[in-house]
């Protein structure tokens, strides 16, 4: 099971609890999120807590953090989305300090359950949505039928948005999920190969090295990758959320 690429992924409960017959155990996903929370909130917390006029280099990187998101909704959503900034800078966030902990040995990568990244992206599914019809009404709906298009031609164009607006949440949770878990299957494919070629003798350590140069390029992708996918994520949440605020656009 050592080199199994798949029992990284397995749930374990650490803190049995059932309620009325359901099971609300604590387990290491579960951990792992309690500890991205804690990460990310202690980060931002420990590092805004001097609001030096000239800033230090964590308060730097929260900073820049703060104003990359910003900058992602206002280009996205107009400066009337900064009303969702919370929401959008909290998925930033936890998303990538989750990715970033998944690169770490022993570490459990949550978002690479698709469980989890098909509840957050519900969360931006249903934010849009209730707000779009709170605020616009019936006038919400005008986002399947796009304006300037032929009343003939909506009779083909209207079901195909309505399909796309209803698979969002699909696509945006499937994404997250598939490249975080691909990757770290072929990362743990090619370590695996560096013990078993290891225990080959003299001829398989020299052969090692070439599993061993992909695992190092792999692992700096795979970092790439997390902060990539995090960006993906908040970009997509920023223009569904323009769809909330101008939905005849």
């Amino acid at each position: 099971m050592a080199n199994d690429p798949i029992s990284q992924f397995k749930i374990q409960t650490l803190f049995p609890i059932e309620v009325g017959g359901m099971d609300f155990s604590f387990t290491n996903s579960s951990l792992f999120m309690v500890a991205t929370v804690a990460a990310a909130s202690a980060f931002l917390i420990f590092s805004t807590s001097g609001r030096g006029l000239v800033p230090s280099r964590v308060q730097s990187v929260s900073e820049m953090a703060y104003e990359f998101v910003a900058g992602m909704l206002r280009s996205s959503a107009g400066t009337e989305g900064m009303r969702f900034f919370p929401l959008v800078f909290s998925l930033f966030m936890f998303v990538l300090v989750a990715n970033l902990f998944g690169m770490f040995p022993y570490f459990f990568t949550v978002t690479s359950h698709i469980i989890v990244t098909f509840a957050l992206a519900m969360l931006v599914f249903l934010t849009v949505t209730i707000y779009g019809i709170m605020k616009h009404g019936t006038k919400f709906f005008h986002l399947f039928a796009p304006s300037g298009v032929p009343p003939v031609l909506l009779l083909i164009v209207a079901p195909i948005e309505v399909v796309s607006f209803l698979s969002r949440p699909i696509s945006l949770s499937v994404r997250l999920f598939a490249n975080m878990l691909a990757g770290h299957i072929t990362l743990k494919v090619f370590a695996g190969f560096i013990v078993s070629m290891s225990a080959a003798g003299s001829v398989g350590i020299v052969g090692a090295i070439l599993p061993l140069s992909m695992t190092v390029a792999i692992t700096a992708l795979e970092f790439l990758v997390s902060f990539l996918q995090a960006y993906v994520f908040t970009v997509l949440t920023c223009m569904y959320l323009n769809d909330a605020l101008h939905p005849s656009h």
